[in-house]
């Protein structure tokens, strides 16, 4: 499946959007990336990874294409 540019780009940039979207307050310094772990390869789209390590870590996935299937 492709990666959706639209919102990677958007939250690459602006990762407060997401945080806007869940209505979640003091989310600054978030870093928006997207995650490949190895084996099989399996890729986590986006990842909004917390300044401080004991922050909480969320996991974004973002279905942009048509998929009659979804």
């Amino acid at each position: 499946m492709r990666r959706d540019s639209l919102f990677y780009q958007l939250f690459a940039q602006l990762p407060q959007t997401f945080f806007d979207l869940l209505g979640v307050e003091g989310a600054e310094g978030y870093r928006f990336d997207s995650i490949e772990l190895k084996e099989t390869t399996f890729r986590i789209d986006g990842v909004f990874v917390p300044p401080d390590p004991a922050g909480v870590v969320y996991f974004c996935e973002v279905q942009f294409q048509r998929d009659n299937t979804f």
